[in-house]
């Protein structure tokens, strides 16, 4: 087994998979959204041990898988837009 090959011996790259980065995005932000919950629910708890920062930490999770949201269907709506004046 050869761990290198020259450029001419190289089959070409396979095509970019097309993927919904939205669900991944929503995925993320749904575990962050759940242990949200539950770091509130046991505030006290987590205050106790000196763990409160956890509550900002899940915050912070959402907030920025909101923002991620926002980001990927900027994208979406620009790839389109591209698309359909390429096309037409």
């Amino acid at each position: 087994m050869r761990l290198w090959l020259n450029d001419s011996e190289r089959r070409p790259d396979p095509a970019p998979a097309r993927a919904d980065a939205r669900k991944a995005v929503l995925a993320g932000t749904l575990s962050w959204l759940v242990a949200l919950v539950v770091t509130l629910v046991f505030r006290a708890q987590l205050e106790a041990a000196g763990l409160g920062w956890l509550v900002w930490a899940c915050v912070t999770g959402v907030v920025l898988g909101l923002v991620g949201l926002v980001v990927v269907q900027v994208i979406r709506r620009r790839i389109a837009r591209q698309e359909a004046g390429s096309s037409g």
